[in-house]
């Protein structure tokens, strides 16, 4: 009785090998370009209230809006920005606008007021931050699908698939930021004072 080496086939070990090399070497590369730490920290702020209790959670987790698709100006400025109404309205000239947020909304439309949404997320005018710098480096530059955005923004700003209204749930203070360019600094996180504060 013959015993054949069924790994390397000879008919089909040189391809088998190049596969396997090859999915080796794509594993290793997966593993380098999704290799950013996240930072560590909870906070318990106090809820801010808003003009109307906008529910992340429908639109990112369950309808699979992506965070920039209303959150524009994230990927080019140093702020993310509130949409402007017309976008809301976009989709809710039609779309569940027998809801009474929906119709809150509708009446600022009308009325062509933006609603007077307040700041979660805020930080010191001696702090410089930019979104576009961030997201650049965690996820452009590193071919981060695009889709999976919110686990990049979710670094800061906490699980928002799961909110109805953004809390703040990260500390967001010099001792979370300088921790997490730290740990990431190998892909170029400034350690310099100068960089956030102007």
């Amino acid at each position: 009785m013959v015993v054949k080496n069924r790994l390397i086939n000879p008919g089909a070990g040189l391809a088998g090998i190049i596969f396997l090399v090859m999915l080796l070497m794509s594993s290793v590369t997966l593993a380098t370009k999704y290799d950013v730490v996240p930072p560590s920290g909870t906070h318990k702020g106090e809820d801010v209230p808003q003009p109307i209790e906008f529910p992340h959670d429908i639109h990112v987790k369950d309808n699979g809006i992506n965070c920039m698709y209303c959150h524009t100006y994230a990927r080019r400025s140093t702020v993310a920005g509130i949409p402007p109404t017309s976008k809301c309205m976009g989709c809710h000239k039609v779309i569940a606008t027998d809801k009474p947020r929906i119709q809150q909304l509708t009446k600022y439309w009308e009325d062509k007021e933006s609603p007077p949404w307040k700041k979660v997320h805020d930080l010191p005018d001696f702090v410089h931050f930019t979104h576009e710098k961030h997201l650049k480096t965690l996820a452009f530059d590193r071919e981060f699908p695009v889709e999976n955005i919110k686990e990049i923004c979710a670094f800061c700003h906490g699980d928002v698939e799961n909110m109805t209204v953004a809390n703040k749930v990260k500390p967001l203070n010099m001792g979370f930021c300088i921790n997490c360019h730290i740990e990431n600094k190998d892909l170029g996180a400034p350690g310099d004072c100068w960089k956030c504060h102007k």
